[in-house]
């Protein structure tokens, strides 16, 4: 079932209208524009400029050489120096918990709690053990925006000690991620949203097939080249390259002109490349928590093909805004492909108003927050 978020954006009844003051905590696996922060990044973003259309104060706490997503005087920018933090979906599934030397997470948090006597709340976009368990240890009222799936064990236990605490702590991007954790109660799913004036329609039927992500194995793009393939055609791709090994093996396996690397670039680049595909094909092996890539193409009018796994599974209407095949099954990958031209590409754009602008994400946010901060039998009162 795909997601339907239209309704979350409505005020909950008798909530306040006065503005929030918020710290947003950003990833430390990179710094802000840097694109090594994957889809984290494009969230902060919306919700920072979404947050602020709604009138509230932010401060952005983020590593040393990163950029505010607005110029605004609203928005505060914290750089904080430090290595960056090697991402969970690198590591094996039962490593430790490791920070590096002079790292710059830990840093992060000792600059965000002394921000936080002035503030009503922290919100976290780091998947990453500390802030989950400095949360019961803390005067601090920190929430959680949980941007991957289950990736490792150290951190599935953090998550699920913190829902047994206070599960209103923590909030998902689609049902099929939070259903990864074991919850003690409904989650709380806010699912992401995007400047939409960014992203133009674009209607065109004939242009070549498309991939976006960041180049590595979890992200599948060797079924995506195989399919392009075994049709003849040319797949374009977008994103940063971080496994160059895996890159050179996966353009290896396919004819030569198969695959046309395009790098990674800034929104406005990506989007109007992007809108001249006829269709973005989208082969996850591993459960993606939402899958922002599939909602830029459909922003554009591109129909999106996909493997009925992890967030894009709940984003695709299938037959409306494009396919869902099988995981894994390159043929039905194929199949779908071909049957493409019977997807209207209005009718992607319309979803994606409907579902996953940077207003409707803002909206749902601050009603998460604000519930959380309101007085209950649970911890935070």
């Amino acid at each position: 079932m795909a997601l339907g978020l239209d309704h979350a954006s409505r005020r909950p009844e008798g909530m306040t209208d006065r503005a929030l003051n918020l710290v947003l905590v950003s990833t430390p696996v990179g710094q802000l524009g840097s694109g090594r922060g994957g889809g984290v990044e494009l969230t902060l973003a919306s919700l920072v400029k979404g947050l602020v259309q709604r009138g509230h104060r932010l401060h952005l706490v983020a590593p040393e050489g990163s950029c505010s997503p607005v110029a605004d005087g609203r928005v505060t920018l914290h750089p904080v120096p430090g290595v960056d933090q090697p991402s969970w979906q690198h590591a094996d599934r039962n490593a430790p918990m490791q920070i590096p030397g002079n790292a710059v997470l830990p840093r992060l948090w000792d600059h965000a709690l002394d921000l936080a006597s002035d503030v009503d709340a922290l919100i976290n976009f780091g998947y990453d053990w500390l802030p989950l368990w400095l949360t019961r240890h803390v005067d601090a009222r920190i929430f959680h925006l949980v941007s991957m799936g289950s990736v490792s064990a150290v951190m599935d236990q953090a998550v699920a000690d913190l829902a047994r605490w206070d599960q209103r702590r923590l909030a998902f991007h689609t049902r099929r991620q939070a259903d990864d954790f074991a919850l003690v109660e409904p989650p709380e799913v806010v699912g992401n949203g995007f400047d939409l004036s960014r992203y133009d329609l674009q209607l065109s039927m004939d242009g070549p097939l498309g991939w976006a992500g960041r180049v590595a194995p979890e992200k599948g793009l060797e079924d995506a080249a195989a399919v392009a393939a075994l049709l003849g055609e040319r797949l374009r791709v977008w994103g940063l390259v971080e496994d160059h090994d895996y890159a050179k093996r996966v353009e290896s396996a396919v004819p030569a002109g198969t695959i046309e690397w395009c790098g990674f670039k800034p929104t406005a680049e990506l989007q109007r490349e992007l809108g001249g595909c006829r269709a973005l094909l989208n082969t996850p092996k591993w459960n993606e928590a939402y899958g922002n890539v599939v909602v830029e193409a459909l922003a554009c009018g591109v129909p999106v093909i996909a493997y009925d796994r992890g967030g894009p599974g709940e984003i695709i209407q299938d037959g409306e805004t494009g396919w869902l095949v099988p995981p894994d099954d390159r043929e039905a990958l194929a199949e779908a492909t071909v049957r493409v031209a019977a997807i209207d590409r209005q009718a992607c754009r319309r979803w994606v108003e409907r579902c996953a602008s940077q207003e409707g994400l803002a909206a749902r946010v601050e009603a998460w927050i604000r519930r959380g901060l309101t007085p209950a039998d649970g911890t935070i009162s």
